[in-house]
């Protein structure tokens, strides 16, 4: 059963949050008049970021993630949900602009840069590396591989920081995309995610061995009616998120159309 009291401390979990905090600890405190100049200190910008660490922990670090293992699809869907949308929003709104410009400002960097942030590459390859680790042959192994595991949560939320990045993107030189983008960006990534919600949720078979065979957490919670949640759950969160921003996009548009 559950040890709720088992936190994961594995080096390389809490040596890379811990390392991600001192970069951005030195990057806003003794690099902070070198990269911003006289901007102050992003008080802001640093809870957002201190918030996305403690998120992405809670995810993976949490007796969460043995019932995500072990018992329940949903579960693990939580999981990513939690990745893909406030941790990797949450990192983006951390970082401010004099943070992000010399990376994005870079002579090398710039033309693939370029690319990697256009909306419809943005949306691609989001849309294309959810559903590709969602093929159950792959999803199964990273449930029974752990080093597997740990690269599926690094690709769904380097996927997810490419979701947010015209929405949210922290670069002047790469400024969010126009209100009007953002809406049709957004619906377009509801569609392009739309097969998959589809396959998890209709599909007549158990698609993940792991949990077809696994112990039932909850005795009424059938494997099948575990995957039906899971997939609802990820639609349900998928189009609230983005009925958000479009509603926040919309009254941007309408507010500059209006001044």
């Amino acid at each position: 059963m559950i040890d709720w009291r088992h936190w994961h401390n594995e080096p390389y979990l809490i040596g890379g949050l811990i390392l991600l905090g001192w970069l951005y600890a030195i990057a806003t405190g003794p690099l902070r008049r070198r990269l911003g100049g006289s901007a102050p200190y992003p008080l802001g910008n640093a809870a957002c970021f201190a918030a996305a660490l403690g998120i992405f922990y809670l995810a993976v670090g949490s007796p969460l993630d043995q019932i995500a293992e072990r018992f329940l699809l949903s579960a693990h869907m939580l999981q990513h949900l939690l990745l893909i949308y406030p941790a990797a929003a949450l990192f983006l709104l951390g970082l401010p602009p004099w943070i992000a410009r010399p990376l994005v400002d870079h002579r090398l960097l710039r033309p693939a840069l370029g690319l990697l942030t256009n909306p419809i590459v943005c949306g691609l390859i989001f849309t294309l590396t959810i559903s590709v680790w969602h093929a159950p042959l792959l999803y199964d192994w990273a449930l029974q591989n752990k080093v597997v595991h740990v690269w599926e949560h690094l690709f769904f939320f380097g996927a997810a920081l490419f979701f947010w990045w015209p929405l949210l993107s922290p670069a002047a030189a790469r400024p969010p995309v126009a209100p009007a983008g953002q809406i049709l960006y957004l619906l377009g990534v509801i569609i392009g995610m739309t097969p998959l919600f589809a396959f998890i949720t209709f599909s007549s078979d158990v698609l993940y061995p792991t949990y077809e065979y696994a112990p039932r957490l909850i005795a009424s919670l059938s494997p099948s009616d575990d995957q039906l949640l899971a997939g609802v759950g990820m639609k349900l969160t998928g189009m609230a998120v983005a009925l958000l921003m479009i509603s926040i996009a919309f009254r941007r548009w309408y507010r500059s159309e209006a001044g």
